[in-house]
């Protein structure tokens, strides 16, 4: 009996990655991939998707808990050493390329999902930034003037509205970096204080 309740979780565990995997393929091509495409993809029917996932929100948050998971994995490798400002221009340019890697996902996140779940599965990658912002108001080099917490959210903030001006048309993908590391770079140095020039010193 053991053996086959084995077995049996065994597949479970298959159809939920297989599951998770073809929905984060599926929402990052399009935010509005229904769950029938997504089972599809997923090589299972859509009673199994729901015997495992009760709702679409479920399936998004399971997508996009499993894209952070791995952006952790490629944030983790990012060299946060020596200047302050300038391993958070190297942080930056590693961040904006796993936003844009799962823009579309975001948008079904941002549209399934209650803003304090995304938060929440943003907590890690947060909570880098917010040690690198420490150590460089220790340093002097970033502003003393505002919370912590509201010049990470102002960094994140500044990634997303990337994302939508390059949906909208306005903004390219190859341009998107460095905009990015100059206005928060602009926004973290302490006022009065020379901007450091984005890639300098890398």
């Amino acid at each position: 009996m053991g053996s086959k309740s084995t077995v049996k979780r065994a597949d479970a565990l298959r159809s939920i990655d297989a599951i998770v995997q073809a929905a984060a393929e599926c929402l990052g091509r399009n935010p509005e991939a229904s769950l029938s495409e997504i089972a599809r993809v997923a090589g299972v029917g859509r009673v199994t998707l729901y015997a495992h996932f009760a709702s679409r929100a479920e399936v998004v948050d399971a997508a996009m808990s499993r894209a952070i998971d791995q952006g952790n994995e490629a944030l983790d490798a990012v060299d946060l050493s020596g200047d302050p400002l300038v391993a958070l221009a190297r942080y930056v340019e590693v961040s904006w390329h796993l936003v844009d890697q799962a823009r579309a996902l975001l948008v079904a996140a941002q549209r399934e999902l209650p803003a304090g779940r995304i938060r929440e599965l943003h907590s890690g990658p947060a909570a880098r930034v917010e040690t690198l912002v420490a150590r460089g108001r220790a340093e002097g080099v970033v502003r003393t003037d505002l919370p912590i917490a509201w010049l990470v959210n102002v960094m994140h903030s500044v990634m997303h509205s990337a994302a939508d001006e390059i949906r909208a048309g306005r903004l390219t993908s190859d341009h998107a970096a460095a905009h990015i590391t100059a206005t928060v770079l602009a926004a973290f140095t302490p006022p009065g204080k020379p901007v450091p020039e984005p890639g300098a010193g890398r």
